[in-house]
């Protein structure tokens, strides 16, 4: 339990503590730094799939479960790029939203893909949830794409992730390894043409670079490693630290704007997860009592 409340900090600490440090790779697009984030986290997980001695893992692969994981990539990459470019260009905050909204949109999900039944508070924190996103929507006259985005994109991630069944670090390599030959392909043409920033900026820009590849496949670890020891509400109510964490950054260090109407939105998606909480806790409750045997 302990371990797996220090695994489960540091990878939403590290999620967390992002919007600090995408700024660091400007004057590196969005696009760019999503390929080299592909790239050195790809390299990264081959050394570690290495030393866990997984390699072996491959030959067991079905091709389903390859169509699976190329999913998987094409969705987290989106999402990768998605947050850098919000990152970089002032939507801290609508970031946030998308992941506070995330967890609502799982159950959506459950419910539509995998055809879950939802209780009265699951169903009442949807519909508080869509009432935020109205209300966000005509605040800003347009529907909160970054946050919609960010949220149906990982939690879509998620819905596939469901259905793998292979090792977390492996699949994880996997998704990297598919999406890097494209990622490859990008960062050449760059080069080719003369508008890359990876070589241009000195040697701390080429650090940090290669640094974002560590950073994006680091937390994931940990997230593995949390899942593997906590229940899951105890990493349910660990992952609103992440937007908590960016919410803070946008407001308070990016200055972000944050009218009343705004602060409206965000409040009904507090109270929504609130709502959703206080079942999922009320529910991994009642499953200990049960599962508890009566004396004889």
């Amino acid at each position: 339990m302990r371990s797996g409340l220090l695994f489960g900090v540091g990878a939403y600490g590290m999620w967390g503590l992002f919007p600090a440090f995408f700024p660091l790779l400007k004057p590196a697009g969005a696009v760019e730094v999503l390929a080299h984030r592909i790239i050195w986290s790809f390299v990264l997980m081959v050394v570690v799939v290495a030393a866990v001695r997984r390699l072996g893992d491959l030959k067991a692969i079905t091709g389903r479960t390859w169509l699976l994981l190329t999913a998987a990539a094409a969705l987290i990459s989106v999402n990768w790029v998605i947050y850098v470019y919000a990152v970089n260009n002032g939507h801290v905050v609508d970031a946030a939203l998308g992941y506070f909204i995330n967890p609502l949109v799982s159950i959506a999900l459950g419910l539509l893909i995998f055809r879950e039944t939802l209780n009265r508070w699951q169903l009442g924190a949807l519909v508080i949830a869509v009432v935020a996103v109205v209300v966000l929507t005509v605040n800003v006259g347009a529907p909160p794409v970054i946050g919609l985005g960010l949220a149906l994109s990982f939690g879509l991630y998620g819905a596939v992730k469901k259905l793998v069944p292979t090792d977390p670090r492996v699949s994880v390599g996997i998704e990297a390894a598919i999406a890097t030959p494209f990622a490859l392909a990008y960062v050449v043409v760059l080069q080719v043409t003369g508008h890359a920033t990876f070589t241009g900026h000195g040697a701390g820009h080429v650090a940090l670079m290669v640094l974002s590849g560590v950073l994006t496949a680091l937390p994931l670890l940990l997230f593995a490693a949390a899942a593997q020891r906590l229940a899951m509400v105890s990493l349910g109510l660990l992952f609103y630290m992440t937007p908590a964490m960016q919410l803070t950054w946008g407001a308070l260090v990016g200055h972000e704007a944050m009218p009343p109407a705004r602060w409206l939105g965000f409040a009904l998606i507090w109270v929504a997860l609130a709502v959703f909480t206080v079942d999922a806790v009320r529910r991994a409750r009642v499953d200990r009592r049960t599962a508890v045997p009566s004396p004889m």
